[in-house]
């Protein structure tokens, strides 16, 4: 392997390292309305809209909203690094792509937040369906849309390129479990949203709105520690499938070139 591939490698590994641990930042920030449990917002879990917590009118309300612009960024800061660096194939293209919608309008639906919280305030209710709120309130409920749509699609469409093209074995794995929990919680959180628009309750909306973007962060989580464990799936490494084949003297070879030219240029780093 000649210098030039071998720094090639390095690259690719540590972009690996960046997507991995972007997403697993990501799925943190992701959950941090679990903090509802130690903190006192006043808001019922089981029945609210988990935007409900970012709502401009809630004491906490700057929190949630900040907590959901760096998920959302970090979500498409790892996409975009693996759209650009990591091995390209048709499945793994939309699914990134479709995580990257995913991080962009969840980082936009934290700046269109709610005036007021529906599902628990009557008053609030009232004005919505009158037309009478700010009109971030169909602003948001559009950008969730496309944050709903992008995420389910990346949780279908990288689950099925982890299984189609061997890659990343955790998520080929436990993501087939993962997609069909979360298609049922998301047809849980329709049915409930439907059941409120139409003045029939909540259905226990905010436990089924939670249900889901809670599957979605344990989903990205597992697609970090996958992407992690697998640095071959980037430009200049043999098909994964091939991996099985006997070790040759050449692949050796290559793989301690790498090594090489990593050490070198963590040198480099110390001297400076």
């Amino acid at each position: 392997m000649s210098s030039s591939a071998a720094a090639r490698s390095v690259r690719a590994v540590r972009a690996v390292r960046v997507v991995r641990d972007l997403l697993l930042f990501s799925a943190l920030a992701y959950t941090a309305w679990v903090l509802e449990v130690v903190l006192s917002t006043g808001l019922d879990p089981v029945q609210t809209y988990v935007s409900e917590l970012a709502a401009e009118d809630q004491p906490l309300g700057g929190l949630f909203r900040a907590t959901d612009l760096v998920a959302g960024l970090a979500v498409l800061a790892g996409a975009g690094t693996a759209l650009r660096c990591l091995e390209r194939r048709p499945w793994s293209v939309a699914g990134w792509a479709a995580l990257a919608l995913f991080g962009l309008a969840t980082a936009v639906d934290s700046r269109l937040p709610l005036s007021c919280t529906p599902t628990a305030d009557p008053e609030c209710a009232a004005r919505e369906t009158a037309g009478l709120v700010p009109a971030t309130h169909t602003a948001h409920a559009i950008s969730s849309s496309l944050a709903m749509v992008g995420a389910i699609g990346a949780v279908v469409l990288l689950t099925v390129a982890a299984r189609r093209y061997g890659w990343w074995r955790p998520l080929a794995r436990y993501g087939p479990w993962l997609v069909v929990a979360e298609l049922l919680a998301t047809t849980w959180s329709l049915a409930a949203i439907a059941a409120f628009e139409a003045g029939r309750g909540t259905w226990t909306l905010g436990a089924g709105q939670r249900s889901q973007i809670l599957l979605i962060a344990v989903w990205l989580a597992v697609l970090a520690v996958s992407v992690g464990r697998s640095p071959g799936h980037s430009p200049g490494r043999a098909d994964p499938r091939l991996e099985k084949e006997t070790e040759t003297p050449e692949r050796v070879e290559s793989v301690e070139n790498v090594e090489t030219a990593e050490k070198v240029e963590e040198k480099k780093v110390e001297g400076r």
